[in-house]
């Protein structure tokens, strides 16, 4: 892994344009990086990764680019907000013709069926907002007169990104349906809810989102399941699950907010949520406890392997440094001590309501 200034590269050459572009939370662009480097070598594709610390996104080098976005799917990957092939690097534009190279670079590409103008999520990028947005004003319809981009956003072409990071630099890159995440910056946007007890219930509404297919989310939840809340005090994932009109008893020596009680489908439990345990097996568990991450996951194995649930949303707290090793090693002892399970679905994703940690989604049938 290289730690470069992408503003100031004193490689000499512009780096080679073939492999992946992925966004990630500013200051996790190491743990990306590892991500990537540890799964390409697992598939045995060669690459190299390159990134500074703050900037967002994470360039993984390979002479076989196609082969890498094979082989390593979106769905798979845990600190990529998004996954991208690169396409091109432009560097030194002229602020007065920034779509003349990228029509070059775009030659013999093919169509594609969406424009996504981008910058990263860092402070500095967030500088580019408005650039980001006149310009794909212009260039979606320069890109359409030209036979670039089709005439309406159509799923069966790949989309089309162009990803700045200063006014005269900027990357091509193209995403593929269903293979990348469907938000501009890989963020979705929702609405935050002034009634929510707290901020946290957004975190398991993108969960709900992002790690279930659509036809995940309409088979396994439903009006009447039975839920848990491990650490569950003040209630905002409580009252994400109580939305769904599910019953749920909530787990933690802290207060539940009140009018989550007066709802009729809360039963609070003031216990520890490491030592409770369920009358009966239930549909849904879901933890949001700060504890050591393999703490957590030894203890949400211990769920499933006794049949006490079906579903699982929990989070892991990431330590400051290594979080990617951490992360494999708490992963495998969750694999490992949740019994034997004909299937055992397991995703895990650091969303973007996630700060210092992920978010795990696991289910047996």
């Amino acid at each position: 892994m290289h730690d470069i200034d992408p503003l100031q590269s004193d490689l000499g050459a512009t780096p080679p344009v073939s492999g992946l572009l992925c966004y990630c939370r500013p200051g996790f662009e190491s743990d990306l990086a590892a991500e990537l480097t540890e799964r390409a070598a697992g598939v045995r594709v060669a690459g190299y990764a390159q990134t500074r610390r703050g900037d967002g996104y994470v360039l993984f080098h390979s002479d076989n680019g196609p082969a890498l976005t094979h082989e390593l799917p979106f769905r798979e990957l845990i600190f990529a907000r998004q996954k991208l092939m690169l396409l091109a690097e432009l560097r030194d534009l002229d602020p007065t013709d920034r779509i003349t190279p990228i029509f070059e670079a775009l030659a013999g590409r093919g169509r594609h069926g969406e424009l996504i103008v981008e910058h990263p999520d860092s402070d500095d990028g967030k500088q580019l907002a408005g650039l980001a947005r006149s310009f794909g004003n212009a260039l979606r319809p320069a890109l359409r007169k030209r036979g670039f981009l089709s005439q309406k956003d159509e799923a069966r072409f790949p989309r089309l990104h162009v990803f700045f990071v200063s006014g005269t630099h900027a990357f091509i890159a193209q995403s593929i349906v269903g293979d990348s995440a469907p938000w501009a910056m890989g963020i979705p946007r929702l609405r935050t809810h002034t009634e929510a007890p707290s901020r946290s219930a957004l975190k398991l509404e993108e969960a709900f989102m992002t790690l279930l297919t659509e036809r995940e989310r309409n088979a396994r939840i439903k009006p009447g399941m039975r839920a848990v809340d491990l650490g569950a005090a003040p209630g905002g994932w409580t009252w994400v699950l109580t939305r769904e009109h599910m019953r749920v008893v909530a787990v933690d020596n802290g207060p539940m907010q009140a009018e989550l009680l007066d709802t009729g489908l809360v039963d609070h439990h003031r216990v520890d949520g490491f030592r409770y345990q369920p009358v009966g097996p239930v549909d849904w568990l879901v933890c949001d406890m700060v504890e050591q991450p393999r703490r957590v996951a030894d203890r949400m194995a211990t769920w499933f392997r006794e049949g006490w649930c079906r579903h699982a949303i929990f989070n892991l707290k990431l330590p400051m440094k290594k979080r990617w090793q951490e992360t494999l090693l708490a992963l495998d002892l969750f694999a490992n001590n949740a019994g034997e399970h004909a299937t055992l679905t397991l995703r895990a994703r650091q969303l973007y309501h996630d700060r210092e940690e992920i978010t795990v989604y696991a289910s047996v049938e």
